[in-house]
């Protein structure tokens, strides 16, 4: 799985619209399908996708409210029709039994194997070859998290280097393995023909007041999801029910450092997503307001020089 996108699946908050399913959202990065809360309706939001339910190898539930978490049941029963063999669950410890309930919510023969990641405390909750997870506690009223996915590092090499110092085939792995390498050209080290590029990073930040774990989460990120259920107009609202307003999540974006944002989970009593880009992209850019089915690439940036 090599492409680097986010498809959206969803965009509403508590309550869908005509046109906003429940939210769902699908990261395919680091060679992995990531899949973030998946609302009441998920499974039919990727037939309309035209993605493959199994693309999705990781789940990951920030908070157990119902929008968040009532299509978690039927994507594993999907992925489990589909044969899939194995998926991994993430989701607060202390939904333990929310988990439960709607795994087992209907009876099937289960064959997938669900490697459940219930997380009691913020940090580093997968450590993989390509990417490493983590999880930081929000600010919502209930336990719910903040996901951050970190791309390793990893080695490029200057193919015009490789062809001056004349290193060719086997040579670059034995480069790549030992660090230094004898050719006619003389004595090559690996730092002579190739660079480190400095893995990226993604975020998830969804249902939170404006706290210093969001921060955290977000900081130095090549794309941020961030809420902003609400316009800065009716900011008492969004502070009374622990979310995020369009400027609020701009100013996240900006004092993190992250370089794109796409803004989602809006109320329903805003019909046109407009706005929203036009509050944040004060404070912000580039910016988008989401819509179900639309999906934003961002790929790797180019060889540094």
């Amino acid at each position: 799985m090599s492409m680097r996108n986010l498809t959206i699946l969803g965009t509403s908050s508590q309550h869908p619209t005509r046109s906003r399913n429940h939210g769902a959202y699908l990261f395919r990065f680091a060679g992995e399908g990531f899949l973030f809360d998946p609302g009441e309706g998920t499974q039919r939001q990727f037939i309309f996708a035209n993605i493959p339910p199994t693309a999705v190898t990781r789940i990951l539930i920030t908070h157990f409210h119902g929008d968040h978490c009532l299509g978690l049941g039927s994507m594993l029963m999907r992925l489990n029709l589909d044969k899939v063999e194995k998926v991994h669950c993430y989701y607060p410890a202390s939904g333990k039994k929310y988990f439960d309930r709607l795994r087992y919510g209907t009876m099937y023969h289960e064959v997938i194997e669900v490697i459940e990641h219930p997380i009691h405390e913020g940090g580093i909750v997968a450590e993989e070859e390509n990417f490493t997870l983590e999880a930081h506690f929000l600010d919502h009223g209930v336990d719910n998290l903040g996901y951050r996915i970190q791309e390793k590092d990893e080695r490029k090499f200057y193919k015009d280097k490789l062809k001056e110092a004349k290193v060719f085939g086997p040579d670059v792995r034995k480069l790549e393995r030992e660090g230094q390498i004898e050719t006619e050209a003389g004595l090559i080290k690996i730092e002579d023909v190739s660079y480190i590029r400095k893995g990226d990073a993604i975020a998830v930040v969804i249902d939170t007041k404006p706290c210093e774990n969001a921060l955290k989460t977000a900081r130095d990120t090549r794309l941020l999801l961030a809420e902003s259920t609400y316009l800065d107009s009716e900011r008492d609202l969004a502070r009374d029910h622990y979310h995020l307003t369009a400027k609020q999540a701009a100013e996240l974006a900006k004092d993190a450092g992250a370089k794109e944002l796409v803004l989602t989970h809006f109320s329903a009593r805003y019909q046109d997503e407009s706005a929203f880009v036009e509050e944040a992209g004060a404070i912000f850019k580039p910016v988008h307001a989401a819509h179900d089915f639309a999906v934003y690439p961002f790929p790797k940036m180019k060889n540094p020089l």
